[in-house]
């Protein structure tokens, strides 16, 4: 009898979905780290200003936000599962509802920037919000190019595109889709929290 037991090594021996979407991810991850590091050099040199700034946030958007792109994650874990067993339809509806918190996320982050913007805050009221806007602007378009990735996957899933012997395409997407939940559950804290 032959031992088709294999170990998790063998079976993760890359990454998953496509070698160059982690080129991207790692590239994008590096912006994002240097305007972490940035943002935490200029807080240590001015934290009465940042902490006052901060006060004027509305960190409950940011948590729901938190918990709403941690869902929409888990989502997109149900998806890449379902393309796993081959099931196409199923695996189309989770990427449509991870799709749908993209657009709770957006809804949510408008009205923020509203907010701010009808208050006259912009990029040259004061160095905290130059550093909030950037960051959370550059997240929110990474957002709306995530949806994009995953309505093209979510279609060609729906037509039957991708199977259990060839479904990087979702993999692929998935991998992208977390990485803006990383950068998201990053920024949250260290924009919106911690003093």
């Amino acid at each position: 009898m032959i031992n088709n037991t294999r170990t998790s090594h063998e079976i993760h021996a890359t990454p998953p979905g496509d070698l160059a979407i982690w080129f991207f991810i790692f590239a994008e991850l590096l912006a994002f780290g240097v305007f972490f590091v940035a943002y935490a050099f200029a807080r240590a040199h001015n934290v009465e200003l940042f902490n006052e700034s901060q006060q004027h946030l509305n960190r409950l958007s940011g948590a729901i936000n938190t918990l709403v792109l941690i869902t929409s994650s888990y989502f997109m874990v149900r998806a890449v599962a379902a393309i796993k067993q081959g099931y196409s339809i199923l695996c189309a509806r989770w990427i449509a509802s991870a799709i749908g918190l993209g657009f709770v996320f957006l809804a949510i982050k408008m009205a923020e920037f509203h907010e701010k913007f009808s208050a006259g805050i912009s990029l040259s009221t004061n160095t905290f919000y130059m550093f909030y806007l950037s960051l959370t602007l550059f997240h929110f378009m990474h957002v709306i190019l995530g949806m994009v990735i995953l309505a093209a996957i979510m279609l060609k899933a729906r037509n039957g595109s991708y199977s259990p012997a060839n479904h990087t395409g979702v993999e692929t997407g998935a991998s992208y889709w977390h990485m803006v939940d990383l950068l998201w559950i990053i920024l949250f804290p260290l924009v919106y929290v911690i003093r």
